[in-house]
């Protein structure tokens, strides 16, 4: 293979821009692909295999990294380590502001697991890192046997990192078709540690025969056979709302492209089914809806839309923040028009020598709702079907349909050992104390006033001075992975709180004076102390450094407006804050740019032009 240096950074696919918004306790983004083999796994030889695999897949070894207007992937030197199954499948691997991997190669008996945090690959790129890493690992544990490569080498690391979305964007406006509200599946909501998983185990031949008899393809087939099972346990009032399914789709398929990054769109079938609904009523509009011409028709459409949004130049200059709350808005409503999720990876296939050792390949997913997931090998397919619903009538719904289809089903017995496994929630639990403990103190101090003193009800003070404190706390708790963010908020609320309670206790003006401007430039220093304490490089706390000098404006504006009545403390904090700016902008300039150029208006590409230049 060509050797190439592939660039330090990238930007996020157009298909991955909303998974880092998105991922949250209801779903963890995770998805998970495995291989079943014939013997006990040895993990010495396993991270021998990974530490080969991922010579060859430099992408994997980026992490994700918050710019002021966009996320990106920043290419790091972490080691990546195989540890023994303990956590619950699909557990989160995506922690904001901390520098990791965001995948997960794990061991439990004679599987190799490996989860993949949505935002870096789609399933193809997993599969196909996946069957490298089996073939290293097969290669080192039978050094006597002679293995194919499963690898193309013609490919380059540049090929893997290349933005196809870019590449076949049009720019064509289609019509669509506006999407619909779609029922809804009910029942008790489990948490992400309690999702149900079910494999179910099939003959891939016998489905093929099914689905070729009903003049569908496979994809088409299962599609259906899991909405007729939705819309079995929906009852005949609730029928006004079609059963909504999202079938995601490999754009590699219609558009050639090499790359490891996220590549795929998706579908929407709306099948409105009736009363007397049959499976083949199903069959009929999942088959139609995945004809090759309206298939392809339908996910350019979507892919040209996304593209032009993020290539908007006026949304391009909203900060991170403000797109983050409009993709998980965004996101919330899209969901109102799914009901369920099928993704097919379709057949996987390995050199022939391979197969005495290896049993079978298996996929499945984090989820809200419900989601199938299938691939096959040989002629063992396996459904993953992934659950947030407590019951499981969905998934015998669907056994029994496949049965009834003539198609024999093997549930496979759960064997995860970290499946429903409680997190310990210390801190969690400890701000539950807490916040506990202010409602008491608030309750007790009402409680005093009105009993000893009614004629003054000081008892409002004391409510608005615990909730600051609460929500100060609060702040601290939710942005405790990130020091520097943390101290930010944390500056926002007291400059905030600080003009209510001067303002609330008859406006003395010590908050314009004095606090403000103390507070501006405690923040500097502290951000200066956390930067250095916890080690960070330049790209990690630069924008953070700006924003807490920049943060001298507000005493600036108070000044110049006469809100100010005593002048010292507002001019040596603006004084200190541009010296501070400037600092900033003279000494680690080059450090700066040379990694981060994504995050500034018009300096797209400038990291990446010198990457290309070394060449």
């Amino acid at each position: 293979m060509k050797k190439e240096h592939s660039s330090r950074w990238r930007k996020l696919d157009n298909a991955a821009q909303a998974f880092p918004a998105a991922t949250g306790k209801k779903d963890t983004r995770v998805f998970r692909f495995y291989c079943q083999l014939k013997e006990d796994i040895q993990a010495d030889l396993l991270q021998k295999a990974l530490e080969q695999t991922m010579e060859h897949y430099p992408v994997f070894s980026m992490v994700l990294r918050k710019g002021l207007f966009w996320f990106y992937l920043e290419q790091r030197d972490l080691p990546a380590k195989v540890e023994e199954e303990k956590r619950p499948p699909c557990s989160e691997i995506y922690v904001p502001d901390h520098k990791t991997l965001l995948f997960q190669v794990s061991y439990y008996k004679t599987r190799i697991n490996f989860e993949v945090f949505h935002a870096l690959t789609d399933g193809t790129g997993a599969m196909l890192f996946l069957k490298e890493l089996v073939s290293n690992y097969l290669i080192l544990r039978h050094p006597e046997e002679t293995f194919s490569k499963v690898r193309e080498d013609m490919l380059t690391e540049t090929d893997f990192e290349e933005d196809s979305f870019s590449q076949y964007y049009t720019g064509k406006k289609n019509e669509k078709e506006k999407s619909r509200p779609a029922y809804q599946i009910k029942g008790e909501y489990l948490e992400q540690e309690e999702m149900e998983i079910t494999e179910i185990l099939l003959s891939a031949e016998a489905v093929h025969k099914c689905a070729k008899a009903h003049g569908v393809s496979v994809t088409a087939y299962l599609a259906a056979a899991l909405v007729y099972a939705v819309y079995e346990e929906i009852p005949k009032s609730r029928l006004k709302k079609p059963v909504s399914l999202m079938v995601p789709a490999n754009l590699r398929n219609f558009f050639p492209s090499a790359s490891m990054t996220n590549f795929w769109s998706w579908i929407e079938i709306a099948c409105d089914l009736g009363p007397e609904a049959s499976f083949e009523d199903a069959l009929q509009i999942t088959g139609a809806a995945m004809q090759k011409e309206a298939l392809k028709q339908e996910i350019s459409t979507r892919m040209n839309d996304l593209v032009r949004i993020e290539r908007n130049p006026v949304l391009r200059a909203v900060p991170l923040e403000i797109k983050n709350l409009a993709l998980m808005a965004g996101t919330t409503l899209g969901g109102r028009s799914i009901t369920t999720v099928y993704s097919n990876i379709g057949r996987i296939q390995m050199p022939p020598e391979y197969e005495t050792y290896i049993e079978r390949f298996g996929f499945f997913t984090s989820t809200d709702k419900v989601q199938m997931c299938s691939c096959s090998y040989g002629d063992s397919m396996v459904l993953g079907i992934t659950s947030k619903i407590a019951d499981s009538n969905i998934e015998r719904n669907l056994m029994h349909l496949l049965q009834k289809e003539g198609i024999a089903c093997e549930q496979e017995e759960n064997d995860f050992p970290g499946q429903k496994e409680q997190p310990h929630g210390t801190a969690k639990l400890g701000l539950k104390i807490f916040s506990f403990t202010c409602i008491a103190a608030v309750v007790l101090c009402w409680m005093m006033n009105f009993l000893a003193t009614p004629q003054m009800w000081w008892a409002g003070y004391a409510t608005a001075g615990v909730f600051c404190a609460w929500l100060l706390i609060r702040v601290g708790y939710q942005k405790r992975k990130n020091p520097l963010k943390n101290s930010m908020w944390q500056l926002i609320f007291i400059m905030i709180g600080a003009i209510l309670w001067d303002y609330a206790t008859g406006w003395i003006g010590w908050s314009v004076d004095f606090a403000i401007p103390l507070a501006v430039l405690m923040n500097g220093a502290t951000m200066q102390i956390l930067a250095r304490a916890y080690k960070m490089e330049v790209s990690e706390y630069l924008f953070y450094l700006m924003q807490s000098g920049a943060a001298g404006i507000v005493p600036a504006i108070l000044w110049l407006t006469g809100t100010v009545r005593i002048t010292w403390p507002s001019v040596i904090c603006v004084g200190l804050s541009v010296l501070y700016l400037i600092g900033l902008i003279f000494f680690p300039r080059k450090r700066f740019y040379a990694g981060n150029a994504e995050k500034i208006p018009g300096m797209k590409g400038k990291g990446d032009r010198k990457n290309k230049k070394s060449r």
